[in-house]
């Protein structure tokens, strides 16, 4: 779990095999075809479809790949994915939201009801789990021995970032929604490379989980929320530390 509250996505999974690797592009895909029809297929003047578009080249999609889901989502296809997002709960009497991409509501619906109920989570009315959370722009740069991060972080501040933060190997950089790609076209404008850029929800008052058999157990229902074939992103306000 990250300091941001946000469980693993397919971006972060480094260690993929070849089966594992068709079901992420099946929801790279998703995403891409999804977000091309809701707001249009030009990446250009569609920040959410170049946000996907970047997350897909990210995890090494190929280009013929991410082409045809951006054709797909600008026709008359006759799958017709729709984008939900679930409120939650689940253990140690925490709140989250479950993101997904599906050609058929009902089935989601039903998997997801019963993968909760069965291991101690619920449905939530609609709103009682959202406001618990920022909707913010995230900017995600990989650090390496050459960078000067300090700089870095003045350029993102001047940029217009709202927050940042450094985890491993990793700097993230919060803006709020309607910045981020301005943000970000100011840092490639400055040859600072981009690692992924996306619209995050982050947990405005995490609940702190210490204890190894908890984190444990709740580190086994979110691996089983997200192996869902329907899940995009899975967000928590629990926090381990």
């Amino acid at each position: 779990m990250s300091g941001h509250s946000k469980w693993k996505t397919i971006k972060n999974k480094k260690a993929v095999t070849d089966a594992k690797k068709s079901g992420i592009f099946t929801k790279l895909a998703n995403i891409v075809t999804v977000t091309a029809r809701e707001k249009g297929a030009d990446p250009d003047m569609n920040s959410s479809l170049r946000a996907a578009i970047i997350k897909a080249r990210s995890f090494n999609m190929p280009k013929e790949n991410i082409e045809r889901a951006i054709k797909k989502g600008s026709s008359d296809s006759e799958e017709k994915l729709e984008r939900i997002i679930y409120e939650g709960y689940g253990p140690e009497k925490s709140a989250m939201l479950i993101e997904t991409i599906t050609n058929n509501k009902n089935r989601t619906n039903q998997e997801l009801k019963a993968l909760l109920s069965k291991n101690g989570g619920s449905f939530a009315q609609k709103g009682s789990v959202m406001w618990l959370f920022d909707k913010l722009g995230k900017i995600t740069i990989e650090k390496d021995d050459q960078m000067n991060i300090e700089k870095i972080e003045l350029e993102a501040i001047d940029a217009g970032a709202k927050d940042i933060s450094e985890e491993y190997d990793i700097i993230t950089i919060l803006t709020l929604p309607e910045e981020l790609f301005k943000t970000t076209k100011i840092l490639e404008e400055k040859n600072i490379k981009i690692k992924d850029v996306e619209i995050d929800y982050i947990a405005k008052n995490p609940i702190i989980i210490s204890n190894p058999t908890t984190k444990e157990n709740i580190e086994r229902i979110f691996e089983l929320i997200d192996e869902n074939d329907d899940v995009q992103n899975v967000y928590s306000n629990i926090e381990f530390v």
